[in-house]
């Protein structure tokens, strides 16, 4: 429930605060979230009455002013406001875990792993069927993949996670493929298979959204190295493209030190 400019925020020292209305807490101290930005840790949680609130909170939250903040809090009546603190707990081990291709006996354990999760499905064997179709069709929309098994898309995408939870799959802005941790669990069931080179660069962020990101695929930019190479107002002349995706590519790129070309 936070959103994308938010984590960022978070995740550069910005925000330290969130604020929520719940009927009681949703998470406690030490709780880490995993997030598009990397996993975010609770410092602090605190039920606070809304008149306690200063101007003060609202800036570490993000917010515009104390009264946006009230405003918001005050879209649900019931429940008690929360103050949450957080703070950046660095990448998202999954990351780490995607690039490290198995051992024969790590490989042994994955396959364990995947035919325990087949044998609790209600839907029966999934986990082969769902690898080899994201293997085939990389970049391709969850709903896409979904209908070629036959499955609701919802379904489909939480089965995903439970292979993104093992480091096998890798969630794009749009899409998803295989981990090189994946591609090693295929190669090993299925033997090695041909498939395009591996894009080198910095994927776009899953921050700036489908339309932007199906605008800059249709002119061949999938990473930030290569939207480097544009102006920001071509970019902005694309349909799809609009000023909260050219802030976040802007922000992304500054990330690695790179920014839009000049006018």
């Amino acid at each position: 429930m936070i959103r994308p400019a938010e984590l960022e925020a978070i995740r550069d020292g910005e925000i330290d605060l969130a604020f929520r209305r719940w009927n009681r807490a949703r998470v406690k101290v030490g709780t880490r979230l995993r997030t598009g930005v990397g996993l975010l840790e609770v410092t602090s949680v605190d039920a606070v009455p809304l008149s306690a609130l200063r101007a003060d909170d609202a800036r570490r939250c993000g917010a515009a002013s104390l009264a946006a903040l009230k405003e918001a809090l005050t879209v649900r009546s019931s429940g008690q406001v929360f103050r949450v603190g957080l703070r950046y707990a660095g990448p998202d081990p999954r990351e780490i875990l995607r690039e490290a291709v198995p051992t024969a006996e790590e490989l042994t354990e994955i396959r364990a792993g995947l035919d325990r999760l087949d044998a609790a499905s209600p839907i029966g064997p999934w986990t082969r069927a769902t690898l080899r179709i994201i293997d085939a069709n990389p970049e391709v929309r969850a709903p896409e993949l979904a209908a070629q098994l036959g499955r609701p898309t919802p379904e489909f995408k939480r089965d995903v996670r439970k292979l993104k939870e093992r480091g096998l799959t890798e969630s794009l802005a749009i899409g998803y493929r295989l981990s090189p941790r994946g591609e090693a669990v295929v190669d090993h069931e299925d033997g090695p298979r041909e498939r395009a080179p591996r894009r080198t660069g910095t994927p776009l962020p899953r921050s700036i959204g489908a339309p932007a990101t199906r605008a800059l695929r249709a002119v061949d930019l999938h990473t930030l190295e290569a939207v480097c190479s544009w102006t920001r107002s071509d970019l902005a002349a694309l349909h799809g493209v609009g000023p909260i995706a050219l802030d976040r590519l802007a922000a992304a790129m500054a990330d690695i030190g790179l920014g839009y070309a000049p006018d």
